[in-house]
């Protein structure tokens, strides 16, 4: 169905990122520019008392809440809108913006800057999960500090408990991650046309125009954004470029004059958002041939001071939170949890890495307590097609993990190590099976995001492509080119497909949740078809396709039962360790992938996803730990917060298995995130069977191993 579509071709942004030509932000020139800086909280939590300011000279500005236009609102308008743009009387987290100090003059912004003296009135803040749910210091949301909460259940877990002969139980915790993008957070704005223009670095150019006009008060049209070409995301400027953006906007607003925010990388690492920390807590119950009869999951993620993406981050950590197996009698209870943190937000899989680390390595050491193979044990519980997922519905794919699971081992020769190493004292291997649901959950694509896209014939047999997704080093330059030639019948050359302009491209959505390929992708794919059907009526005609769900698909959203995905991504990772008894130190040896992704548009690309993905998923696994101390990130440079180089893992060998989804593109599924998913428990587990000793939390770092050793 797609294997000619797979046949990779070369970038179409290849040259001009390789040889260094490629404009980003901060490569563009603006006429009487004005550099502006965050005056920030230095508190975790306190009351605002005074704030000293020196003289501003001429030309020079302090902008903080009483500049936002009395039609607008103090709010950032994301998924809630509780996230400040500017703190008024109290603050809720280090490094939460007070005001903007801009001028034409970089140095003399910062010694204005520095000469501001803030007066705080300390109150006791919440950092930890026990911290925030015992309400330390009162709530820092609502009266319990509980974003939100849900309760998952299928079958029935009391009455299976009751049946079970032995009962497993474990707890496991992820940590911070640091996105380490190449290109650093970047927006300016000006003031054009008599309208704010915001030139960003993002990912989702149609959420800073509407963050933005809820703020100023000003209708969406008013606002308009121009993508730049991203230097990587990761989720990273999903959301969190809103909260420059506001601000910004409001600068903008006041001095009518162009105005640059533009992170450097200590402050990109010390102030921005980072992926959510969890505590899952899991009890397994068996039957007397081993089979897996109820599983009662505890599932909470640390939200930060505001809530953002959080409630969304816990729906897909609970709704992946029994991975990739069939338990009949399985309950989810999930809560985000408020703290005084900096506020947690979108990170490459969005929670589903925090539930299928916890699963599998839970159901690794299950099968450890009763002295089975891991591998056998979890096969033998794969869910299958038609079979019940946790939401109540039917599993509609077709499951291939058991001819994924033959390739991997053929490929890594994995079953045969497993017996190798048991006795060897420094080595050790470890399998994770994951599933990925593509695009938003339930009807969020249907009710919310209602994408569409359009196409127009141009001059010279070329045809125009206009969608508001964003290419940002996953390949959507080319690969959206290779959908729509391949309906068109030209080269993919021809299609013209430049970076996102809000005043010229519809929504057709946010670049985020495995959605680009499987849901825009399909909506280019059938709007090139109708574009060819009309081709010859001449140079201008135009096509458009909106998003439709599928009538097969039920969801209800308050209960979320019912279909959660309309299809998912499927994946294996094995990798092989060394482990070093005198430094503590960990060599990875050995990385394999199997991923069923349905079709691949480009095999190259998603070659490139696939090795990307999984060292940095290795790279949360082992070495990237990012810690607290007094609610302040105590990693601040690339030299303190490290992440994995081209000489810390060997090369990953990528396997893809064909499954196509008749909603994707030429049979294409959601890749992006479910590349990430795998490796973390994988090392895990190639870890504790190297060092006999269970592995519970991730990174897990030459001190880690340490204290679980001695």
């Amino acid at each position: 169905m797609g294997a000619k579509i797979s046949i990779p071709v070369r970038r179409i942004d290849a040259k001009e990122k390789a040889g260094g030509w490629t404009k980003y932000i901060g490569d563009y020139q603006f006429k009487n520019l004005q550099h502006g800086r965050f005056l920030r909280s230095e508190r975790a939590r306190a009351k605002i008392i005074e704030i000293k300011k020196p003289d501003f000279p001429e030309g020079y500005y302090y902008i903080d809440a009483s500049d936002i236009p009395s039609s607008g609102k103090n709010n950032i308008q994301m998924i809630k809108d509780d996230w400040r743009v500017f703190a008024v009387s109290d603050v809720k987290y280090i490094g939460e913006t007070i005001a903007v100090i801009l001028g034409p003059d970089k140095q003399k912004v910062l010694d204005l800057l520095n000469q501001i003296e803030v007066i705080y009135e300390d109150l006791v803040p919440a950092f930890t999960f026990d911290d925030a749910l015992s309400c330390k210091g009162g709530a820092v949301y609502g009266d319990n500090n509980i974003f939100s909460e849900y309760l998952l259940n299928v079958g029935n877990v009391d009455n299976a408990f009751k049946d079970a002969v032995k009962i497993v139980e474990g707890k496991y915790e992820t940590g911070f991650q640091e996105h380490l993008y190449m290109e650093t957070q970047g927006l300016v704005g000006a003031w054009e046309d008599e309208k704010i223009t915001i030139y960003a670095s993002s990912q989702c150019p149609f959420y800073i125009r509407k963050s933005v006009a809820v703020t100023l008060g000003v209708p969406v049209g008013d606002i308009r954004v121009r993508q730049t070409t991203t230097g990587g995301a990761f989720g990273g400027k999903e959301h969190f470029p809103d909260v420059i953006a506001t601000p910004l906007a409001v600068a903008v607003n006041k001095v009518k004059k162009p105005v640059a925010m533009i992170y450097d990388r200590i402050e990109d690492i010390s102030f921005t958002s980072k992926r959510h920390p969890s505590k899952i807590t899991i009890k397994t119950g068996l039957d007397k041939n081993n089979n897996i009869i109820a599983m009662d999951i505890d599932t909470l993620v640390n939200g930060g001071a505001y809530e953002s993406s959080t409630t969304i981050v816990l729906q897909r950590a609970i709704l992946h939170g029994i991975g990739v197996y069939n338990i009949p009698n399985a309950r989810i209870r999930g809560r985000a949890v408020a703290t005084n943190t900096f506020p947690s937000d979108a990170y490459r899989g969005f929670g589903a890495p925090q539930g299928l680390f916890a699963i599998e390595m839970h159901m690794s050491h299950v099968a450890d307590e009763l002295g089975l193979d891991s591998s056998d044990f979890r096969r033998k519980h794969f869910i299958k097609t038609n079979d019940i997922t946790i939401t109540n519905a039917k599993m509609h794919d077709e499951v291939k993990l058991p001819e994924m699971f033959a390739k991997i081992d053929e490929m890594s020769d994995y079953s045969s190590r497993v017996k190798k190493y048991t006795d060897d004292p420094v080595k050790g291997i470890g399998i994770a099976f994951v599933n990925h649901g593509g695009g938003f959950t339930g009807n969020g694509e249907q009710a919310i995001i209602k994408g569409v896209v359009k196409m127009k014939r141009l001059e010279g047999g070329k045809a125009g492509l206009y969608v508001s997704v964003v290419e940002m080093g996953q390949g959507l330059q080319t690969t959206m080119r290779k959908i729509a030639a391949k309906e068109l019948g030209l080269d993919y050359e021809d299609i013209v497909y430049d970076n996102p302009d809000t005043d010229i491209v519809p929504d057709s959505g946010p670049t985020c949740a495995s959605r680009s390929i499987m849901v825009v992708g399909f909506l280019v794919q059938e709007c090139a078809k109708k574009l060819k059907a009309k081709w010859n009526e001449g140079v201008g005609v135009e096509a458009e396709d909106v998003y439709k769900h599928p009538d097969e698909l039920i969801w209800e959203q308050e209960t979320l039962q019912g279909d959660a995905y309309p299809s998912y991504g499927w994946g294996i990772n094995v990798v092989e360790v060394e482990f070093d008894p005198v430094t503590y130190e960990v060599k990875t040896t050995g990385i394999w992938a199997v991923w069923d992704i349905g079709v691949a548009i480009d095999e190259i690309i998603m070659q490139g996803q696939s090795s990307g993905g999984v060292i940095q998923a290795l790279g949360y696994a082992s070495i990237e730990k990012c810690e607290l101390k007094n609610g302040a990130f105590m990693q601040h440079t690339m030299a303190d917060y490290t992440i994995p180089t081209s000489l810390d893992f060997p090369k990953v060998e990528t396997c893809f298995i064909d499954n196509p989804y008749k909603y994707g593109p030429s049979g294409a599924k959601g890749a992006g995130e479910l590349v990430f998913d795998a490796a973390p428990p994988a090392y895990a587990e190639a870890v504790q069977n190297a060092i006999g000793k269970r592995i519970y939390d991730i990174p897990v770092t030459p001190e880690m191993i340490m204290g679980a050793l001695k």
